[in-house]
Formats: structure tokens, C-alpha cells, sequence
């Protein structure tokens, strides 16, 4: 069973986020960032990376990227709901369910006023 936080914003269709531990964000780091829409946390790790690079010894470099690899792994998705914050969206339910779609289900059973706003477009 998977736990995922549903953002919701007037308009729009909802944005479901699962918890936990992301092994895109951990391999991929600011490019994962930046694909999810969170631009400002996207750079930032972005500008670390290069500063990183340009300012660390060779030696160094790995550790910097295991570590920075660690933390994009555990709080990725946490920045993404930061920036889904940002851009407006209210975080709304927290869900249990098997995937993504069940997730959905489940809440459009909560939220039978989002299933009406869906079904329009």
C-alpha cells in the first residue's frame, strides 16, 4: 500500500505526489526536479551541482554526489509538493492506495465535485 498526498487547485485537474523514498530523484537529482515543475528547488540543486564541480577536488566529487544524491532521494518529492505549494495548490487529502490510479479513484470518491469538474473536459 502506497501513501499519496492529493494537491488541489480551482480549475485544475488534481496532482497526486506519492511518499517516500524516490529513486528517480536519488539517480537524476535536479533534471528529476525540473521534469516535476519545481523550478526553484530545481536550480538551486542544479547550482550546487556545478558549484560542486568547479569548486570541489576530484576526490570529493563522488562523495558530494552520493550525498547529494541521498538527500534528492529522500526529500525530492517533498520539494515538489514545496513548489506545487508555491504555484497554488492546496494540499488536500492524504491517500492510501495500491497506484496512482486507485489513489485517483479513491479520491474522486471523496470528492465527487472533482469527478463532476473532470468529466466536463
Amino acid at each position: 500500500m502506497n501513501i499519496y498526498t492529493a494537491h488541489l487547485r480551482p480549475a485544475r485537474p488534481p496532482v497526486l505526489v506519492q511518499e517516500g523514498w524516490s529513486w528517480r530523484a536519488a539517480l537524476f537529482g535536479p533534471l528529476w526536479l525540473l521534469a516535476h515543475r519545481a523550478w526553484v528547488p530545481g536550480v538551486i540543486v542544479l547550482s550546487a551541482v556545478v558549484l560542486g564541480v568547479l569548486l570541489l577536488s576530484p576526490d570529493l566529487q563522488p562523495v558530494m554526489a552520493l550525498g547529494l544524491g541521498l538527500l534528492m532521494g529522500l526529500l525530492g518529492r517533498d520539494m515538489v509538493r514545496w513548489s506545487l505549494d508555491r504555484r497554488g495548490y492546496a494540499l488536500a487529502h492524504v491517500l492510501a492506495a495500491a497506484d496512482r490510479e486507485a489513489a485517483l479513484g479513491r479520491l474522486l470518491d471523496a470528492r465527487t465535485d472533482l469527478a463532476a469538474g473532470m468529466a466536463r473536459r
